[in-house]
């Protein structure tokens, strides 16, 4: 099994911003974290960030035959991309949206999520866990 894990913009920032929200855990141990939870679980990984709403569409699009699973926090294109949902919808693969914070409890603009729309699962507020969670998640799906 292959998993495709998306960051969306400013998550290559955790450890530096908003430490009272995101904790002060770096980008880079995230990915470290993921990696060695899916080594455990005997499945593959690729992760990608991009602050670029085009490059994310065009990542998703790449996935397509290529990978099984997507666990994707599109950070602030949660709220406001047609374009991502819209590219998930296109390849078709079962898809994790993941949130380090729980956005349901912060502001109202955050509770918004077109992709939530596609995705057959969304985890917020487990911090770093989500991600392992999703990918567990997608284990079993599979």
């Amino acid at each position: 099994m292959k998993i495709l894990v998306i960051n969306g913009p400013n998550l290559n920032m955790l450890g530096v911003r908003e430490k009272n929200i995101y904790g002060d855990k770096t980008y880079a141990s995230l990915i470290k974290s993921i990696k060695m939870h899916a080594k455990d679980k005997g499945v593959k990984v690729k992760c990608y960030q991009s602050n670029c709403e085009g490059e994310i569409v065009t990542a998703i699009q790449k996935a397509y035959k290529k990978f099984d699973g997507i666990v994707i926090n599109p950070g602030a294109y949660t709220h406001t991309s047609i374009a991502l949902l819209d590219a998930l919808k296109c390849v078709q693969i079962p898809t994790v949206e993941v949130h380090i914070s729980n956005v349901n409890e912060r502001e109202e603009f955050r509770k918004i999520s077109f992709v939530r729309e596609y995705a057959f699962l969304t985890i917020a507020g487990k911090g770093f866990d989500g991600y392992l969670e999703a990918i567990d998640k997608l284990i079993e799906k599979n």
